[in-house]
């Protein structure tokens, strides 16, 4: 018999970050990835979050169907510097968000065992963000999420659609705020569970939206951590400018 210890392999984590978007609440031009955030693309700035954790080893980035070239081409222009940089993937993605997920997360090597799903729209999650969603998964939480608790009031309404859309909606009810958060990314995941998740759980129309609300209706935990309120996701025109309020107060602190 051996006295030597088994060989342990080491985990590996990779990011995925959908970005085939065009997010048409932003107005019209390029996708809302390619928007310039103090004069770099806001899916640069989420490349460099994620890639900006140790963790990290690989980011893949899931582009617009016929996209992938151009979008190599722009990461190319921007590289990561700093400690072991990061790989950098490009790949394809799909008509749906779900697809685009999944494409990205076949493109993984056979070493990856925990990965992180994120929004490319969320471009300045801070790193400790980041290194906490991973740390909860190698204790082993099959699916973690960073989430903030509610500042507002929420109320659940009854919808107007068709004719009646633009009408004031009925409220049906007032959800205890204390036992709500509103979730973040990146999402963090056993890569087996995610797996699983995407090939089994088929969902309708414009497919998830959420890669833990997935995980959930395989009936596997989903834990929350700590969100950051730098992790705000930009949707419209204002959440831009509060974007770039950000890096001033980055710069001025010698953060960024």
């Amino acid at each position: 018999m051996s006295d030597r210890a088994p060989a342990v392999t080491p985990s590996r984590t990779a990011a995925v970050i959908p970005a085939a978007g065009r997010g048409v609440r932003l107005g019209p031009g390029a996708p809302k990835a390619l928007r310039t955030l103090n004069g770099t693309p806001m899916l640069v700035h989420a490349v460099r979050a994620m890639a900006a954790s140790r963790a990290v080893g690989l980011v893949v980035v899931v582009a617009p169907p016929d996209g992938a070239p151009e979008v190599r081409n722009l990461l190319d222009a921007y590289p990561l510097t700093g400690h072991d940089p990061a790989e950098i993937l490009v790949v394809p993605g799909g008509g749906t968000r779900q697809e685009s997920v999944r494409l990205g997360l076949k493109a993984l090597p056979g070493d990856v065992d925990t990965v992180l799903v994120h929004d490319a729209a969320r471009p300045l999650v801070p790193v400790d963000t980041v290194d906490a969603v991973i740390s909860a998964v190698r204790d082993g939480a099959p699916a973690v999420v960073p989430a903030l608790p509610l500042a507002d009031t929420v109320k659940q309404v009854e919808p107007r659609t068709g004719d009646a859309a633009g009408e004031p909606e009925r409220v049906v009810g007032t959800p205890e705020r204390a036992l709500l958060r509103a979730v973040q990314t990146p999402q963090g995941f056993d890569r087996r569970t995610l797996d699983e998740a995407h090939e089994q759980i088929v969902t309708e129309g414009e497919g998830a939206t959420d890669d833990a609300g997935l995980v959930e209706r395989l009936g596997r935990p989903v834990v929350v951590v700590p969100g950051h309120e730098e992790a705000f996701k930009v949707t419209r025109p204002l959440d831009l400018v509060l974007a770039e309020a950000v890096l001033a107060r980055r710069r001025a602190n010698d953060r960024y």
